[in-house]
């Protein structure tokens, strides 16, 4: 699988994310830089100056290499930015370079082990065997020198000396002359030679006794000699003889192409360089004539069996003893062959054709199927690969359609994994995300409404501060959520309704409906417009042209608001009728004179008023009846309290004193404690000061229900 370079995805609605995370914000590859591309423009003027002739052509080359420096220290880092931005930046091209790095790196490293280590060993068996056909050679020689020396020392031991050996044979004779490649041997008797007329190649023989060689004692040495610019095979046997004599043979041969042809046969190339060790000017290195001349080469280069077959060289040295001063030099040593011929040397003795071919067959099949399982292991991480790329960018996708407000996108999954179920709870995700938005539509659209129906409950209470003639009243309700179940009203009386000139009274209701919310807030709303109707209603019949009108029915309904029990009972009756048998209210009603200073009252079910006298004794509103809208056919009492000057009317709903903490309830005692404290401030005062209290003994919890506070002084 090719590596993708693909320019990220641009997104105006992520870039807030990665400039508050510090990522680079995703984009195309950006163009080279203008000083990157001067620098590298530079470096190919400089480069194509320096095969200019002269002197310009001169100074580019000595600057070419240190330009080139420069060019790549400037240019890695770029490339390494543009890389890891962009090519890099998909999860596919770093998975892929993952497993490059981790899978085939190894399995490289492996085989360019087992490559290296192949070639070593073929080069150096193939040194061996060279060395050994050498050393075969020696051996031979070895052989014959050791029994001439046995034969010579045996002749001293009888008494024999130089001259006897050269008093039995012609020593002004013509020597025998023998070609190139033979053996040529000489024997010494301490340092006298020989003369040995029948050896082969006497008269080419250039060895003589040295130093180095008279002073060693009786040996066996097998060594490479070079004497005079030429390379040989020499077999030294050194015998101690009687007297103090010592018996020399010197054996040697010449090493020429003749004797490495011998040597390569089979192996395909040998070639030794005697002159690089050998042929020496003054100032210590040898002339590139005098290598060519001094290089000696048996054999000639195999040809390829196959395309496996690839050439073996390898390179050795040789220990060459420098004859005039037995100084030991390396002479370098090249074989050049290649594995058929490696391999047949190595298996073609001693085991039969049939067993050579069945461990080659072995061999390659093991190959081969190693070979097979790193194909599949490719072809499996590159499928799994797939899977899991595909995965990531079907979700990279689906994430920058949701981005942009396609809820409807889902992933297609055909899959049963573990990255399958991430897509199928994308899918899900997005679905509920989809979901919630339109529930929060819904849900602002209905915050929208309360915030309407809060508005217009606010409209149905009165001011909070209202003022007659001898009375002050203060009303305030504090909902628990948006709109409120808590009621409380004052109803003006005037003694001209056309002009409402003279207030004769006011009427002061307090309800709280059963439950909470909008179901709560409506029968508020219907309480509010039943008690608002009968106030109107009375106000109409009591005038002087409805009582002359009317006959005397009219007067019971014109002083009907004069009768909170008569008004209780038919808000019973109208609620009992109009709504869920479940609903109901409970509602204190009052009606104040203002001439009188009486205050007529009827309860039901409301938490009892107080009467808070300017004595400081206390008294409770009680009388009434049960709860409206619950029972049809209900009556109520009533009674009728005269209020004194800075005398305190007290009326609340149980949001006032049912709050809870860990020392129980508000209470009644503690709103009459913090009243008495501030009674004699305003009314504005005390109802801020009863609210701080409410809200220090709830503390962070949440509000448990409307909270209604009515207050009325006496002036």
């Amino acid at each position: 699988m090719a590596f993708t370079l693909r320019p990220r995805l641009r997104n105006e609605l992520s870039d807030p994310l990665y400039a508050a995370t510090g990522a680079p914000v995703p984009g195309a590859i950006q163009a080279v830089p203008l000083w990157l591309r001067i620098v590298l423009l530079l470096a190919a003027i400089v480069f194509g100056l320096s095969y200019v002739p002269g002197a310009i052509g001169a100074t580019c080359r000595s600057l070419r290499w240190i330009v080139l420096v420069v060019a790549v220290l400037v240019a890695v880092p770029y490339l390494y930015r543009v890389v890891r931005h962009n090519l890099l930046w998909r999860l596919r091209n770093k998975l892929i370079l993952t497993y490059l790095l981790i899978g085939l790196t190894p399995i490289v490293l492996f085989f360019t082990l087992v490559f290296v280590s192949a070639y070593v060993a073929a080069g150096q068996f193939a040194v061996h065997l060279a060395a050994a056909h050498l050393q075969l050679q020696l051996d031979n020689m070895v052989v014959t020198d050791t029994g001439l020396a046995m034969y010579v020392e045996r002749r001293v031991e009888g008494g024999a000396t130089v001259d006897n050996f050269l008093a039995g044979q012609p020593t002004n004779g013509p020597r025998a002359q023998q070609p190139n490649g033979t053996r040529q041997t000489i024997v010494y008797i301490d340092d006298k030679e020989v003369p040995f007329s029948y050896l082969t190649g006497r008269a080419r023989t250039p060895l003589r006794m040295t130093q180095w060689l008279q002073k060693q004692q009786a040996a066996q040495t097998k060594t490479f000699v070079a004497d005079a610019g030429v390379l040989y095979l020499t077999a030294i046997e050194r015998v101690a003889a009687p007297n103090n004599h010592f018996v020399t043979v010197i054996s040697t041969i010449p090493v020429e192409r003749s004797l490495l042809d011998g040597v390569a046969s089979g192996l395909g190339q040998v070639s030794l360089l005697p002159g690089l060790a050998l042929q020496e000017e003054e100032n210590g290195k040898a002339t590139n004539a005098e290598l060519r001349r001094t290089q000696l080469i048996g054999g000639s280069a195999p040809p390829r069996v196959n395309l496996l077959d690839v050439g073996v060289r390898f390179f050795s040295t040789l220990p060459v003893v420098e004859w005039e001063s037995g100084t030991i030099r390396p002479v370098p040593l090249n074989v050049e062959s290649r594995p058929s011929l490696l391999y047949e040397q190595l298996f073609g003795a001693g085991i039969t054709g049939r067993i050579t071919d069945t461990v080659r067959f072995v061999f390659i099949a093991i190959c081969a199927f190693f070979a097979l399982l790193e194909a599949f292991a490719f072809y499996m991480a590159m499928r799994l690969s797939k899977t899991v790329t595909g995965s990531v960018e079907d979700l990279y996708a689906a994430t920058l359609s949701i981005d942009s407000g396609n809820l409807e996108h889902r992933i297609h999954v055909q899959r049963d994994d573990q990255l399958a179920d991430l897509c199928r709870s994308f899918n899900r995700m997005s679905w509920s995300l989809g979901r919630l938005i339109e529930e929060q539509k819904e849900k602002e659209r209905m915050q929208s409404e309360l915030n309407i129906a809060q508005e217009v409950q606010a409209n149905l209470f009165p001011l909070a501060e209202l003022r007659v003639p001898t009375l002050d009243l203060h009303g305030i309700c504090r909902p628990a959520r948006s709109v409120s179940g808590d009621y409380y009203d004052f109803l003006l009386f005037h003694d001209d309704r056309e002009a409402r000139r003279d207030v004769t009274g006011v009427g002061i209701a307090l309800g709280d409906i059963s439950g909470k919310g909008i179901s709560a807030a409506l029968l508020m709303a219907t309480l509010h417009s039943a008690v608002r109707a009968y106030r109107f209603a009375s106000e109409e019949l009591f005038t002087d042209e409805a009582r002359s009108k009317t006959r005397s029915e009219s007067l019971e309904c014109g002083e009907l608001f004069d009768s909170p029990g008569r008004i209780l009972a038919l808000l019973n009756r109208h609620l009992y009728l109009s709504t869920q048998p479940e609903k109901y209210a409970t509602l204190f009603l009052a009606h104040y004179e203002d001439r009188t200073a009486r205050l007529t009252y009827s309860n039901a079910g409301q938490l009892p008023p107080f009467v808070l006298r300017h004595d400081g004794t206390v008294r409770r509103l009680d009388h009434g009846g049960t709860v409206v809208g619950l029972m049809d056919h209900m009556t109520y009492d009533q009674e009728t309290v005269t209020l004194e000057t800075g005398d305190l009317v007290i009326a609340y709903s149980d949001g006032v004193t049912e709050p809870e903490n860990d020392f129980g309830e508000f209470g009644e005692d503690r709103l009459l404690e913090v009243i008495r404290q501030h009674r004699d401030e305003p009314l504005a005062v005390i109802s801020a000061e009863v609210m701080r209290a409410l809200d220090a003994w709830i503390g962070g919890a949440e509000q448990p229900d409307d909270i209604t506070l009515v207050l009325a002084r006496k002036v």
